[in-house]
C-alpha cells in the first residue's frame, strides 16, 4: 500500500516546525528518522494530514556530557549514540541496549527522540530512560517544559507530549563510576521487538553489598516497568543466588503483561522472572570479574 495524500513540510528550524505543528491541528504527525512511522504511514495505519520533517534540524543533533548529565539531541541518530564514548562513559546502559534495536541500518536512521516519542513498550529506548530517571525536553508554543521519564510514557505508544509539542532532547544523569550493566531479552528473531527485555545496571561497593541497582523492564506491561520492589529488596545487601530469586520474583509482580498472537501474558510473566534473574546474575559476575582485573 501507498501513505493517503498528505502535506509534507520540511521544517527549516525548531521554530518553524511547531508554527506548522500548530497549523495544521491534531491530525500533524512529526517525521523523525521514519523507521516507526513510515511503515506506519505505508499501511495507513497512521493517516495525518500534515508530515512535519524534522531531518534538517541539525540543532537537535548533539550529545552534551556536563559532567552530572548526559543531554542527548532528540534527532540524534540511533548508531551516533550507540557508538559514542562519551556515552559509554556516562550511561553505559544506553549503548548496551541499544545494540538490541533492530539492525545496523534502523539504528543509522532511526533517532533516539523518535524511538522515546513513539512509546512502544516493547523497546529498548523508553525502557532505559525509565530505569535511569531521564528526563525529556518538550517544545511548544507555550514555550519548553521537562518531563521526568517516569511520567512520560502514558500506555502503549502513547505519552503525555502534547499534539503541539516536540520532543527535542533527552537528560540522562551519569551513571555511578565502576557501574556495570545488563540486558536480557528474548525475541522470536534476532532485530525483532522483544517478547520481554529486561535491563540492569547496578554498582556493587567495596564491601561486597549493592550499592544501587536499576531495573526495567519492556515488552511486559502497556509501558516501560521499572522494578521499584525489586531494587528495594536489593540495595544495601549482598548478592546471593536467593536474594537473586527473590528480586526476579519482585519484579515479575510489577508486570502487567497482556495477551497477544506471540505470547500469552502468563508465558511473558515467566519470562519476565526468568531474564530478571539472568540480568542480575550477570551484573554480579561482571563486577566480580572486574574487581579480580
Amino acid at each position: 500500500m501507498k501513505p493517503a495524500p498528505l502535506d509534507h513540510v520540511r521544517a527549516t528550524g525548531l521554530d518553524h516546525a511547531i508554527e506548522t505543528l500548530v497549523a495544521a491541528g491534531e491530525d500533524a504527525k512529526i517525521l523523525a528518522g521514519g523507521q516507526s512511522l513510515v511503515p506506519l504511514l505505508a499501511m495507513r495505519l497512521a493517516q495525518p494530514t500534515t508530515l512535519v520533517d524534522l531531518g534538517g534540524l541539525r540543532e537537535l543533533d548533539y550529545i552534551r556530557d556536563d559532567g552530572d548529565t548526559l543531554e542527548i539531541g532528540a534527532m540524534t541518530r540511533s548508531r551516533t549514540v550507540e557508538t559514542s564514548p562519551v556515552v559509554a562513559g556516562a550511561v553505559p546502559l544506553l549503548p548496551a541496549a541499544l545494540r538490541y534495536v533492530g539492525h545496523v541500518t534502523i539504528r543509522n536512521r532511526g533517532t533516539i527522540g523518535g524511538s522515546a516519542a513513539h512509546a512502544d513498550p516493547a523497546a529498548e529506548v523508553p525502557s532505559v530512560l525509565r530505569a535511569l530517571d531521564a528526563e525529556l525536553i518538550a517544545s511548544g508554543p507555550r514555550g519548553p517544559r521537562t518531563i521526568a521519564a517516569r511520567d512520560f510514557f502514558d500506555s502503549f505508544l502513547l505519552t503525555t507530549l502534547e499534539p503541539d509539542e516536540i520532543l527535542t532532547a533527552i537528560r540522562i544523569p551519569r551513571q555511578p563510576s565502576g557501574s556495570v550493566v545488563a540486558v536480557e531479552e528474548f525475541a522470536r528473531r534476532h532485530g525483532d521487538f522483544a517478547l520481554v527485555a529486561v535491563l540492569g545496571a547496578a554498582h556493587i561497593d567495596s564491601s561486597g553489598r549493592i550499592a544501587e541497582v536499576r531495573i526495567s523492564i519492556a515488552g511486559a506491561a502497556p509501558t516501560p516497568v521499572r522494578a521499584d520492589a525489586a531494587e528495594r529488596l536489593l540495595v544495601g545487601r549482598t548478592p546471593t543466588p536467593e536474594l537473586v530469586r527473590a528480586a526476579a520474583a519482585a519484579a515479575s509482580d510489577a508486570t502487567d503483561p497482556g495477551s497477544d498472537i506471540h505470547a500469552p501474558a502468563d508465558y511473558r510473566r515467566t519470562l519476565a522472572t526468568v531474564l530478571t534473574r539472568r540480568c542480575l546474575t550477570r551484573l554480579v559476575a561482571d563486577t566480580e570479574r572486574t574487581e579480580a582485573a
